[in-house]
């Protein structure tokens, strides 16, 4: 019985790896075992980093939005309480968006989270 190469299921395999990993440096971008590790690898941090995503933007809306608070004399964690004592439905992206692009507008909603 002949023997049976791999020919083109293995080679579209590797290409697609190949294809992924160009822009690497060195041996990376050209040799497929080593190709084949730091994509994986890079498509397991951009899972992660994906997901990753969402908190950071958390993270920087809640700073703009304390920043901007304590420019109105009150902390984030007042606010946020009298927002929601006051049924003020804003996101924390909005508010961030509002701290920056229109201040007069944020300033009368700290007013009404101060007020209850």
């Amino acid at each position: 019985m002949p023997r049976a190469k791999r020919g083109f299921k293995a080679r579209r395999r590797r290409n697609k790896i190949l294809k992924a990993a160009k822009g690497y440096h060195s041996a990376r971008s050209r040799l497929f075992a080593y190709a084949k590790e730091v994509v994986m690898k890079a498509w397991v941090y951009a899972y992660a980093h994906r997901r990753r995503k969402k908190r950071d933007f958390r993270r920087l809306w809640i700073t703009r939005i304390n920043a901007a608070a304590r420019t109105n004399g009150t902390t984030y964690s007042r606010l946020m309480h009298g927002l929601k004592a006051a049924k003020v439905v804003l996101d924390r992206k909005v508010l961030s968006d509002l701290a920056i692009v229109d201040a007069a507008a944020f300033s009368q909603i700290v007013q009404a989270a101060a007020a209850n």
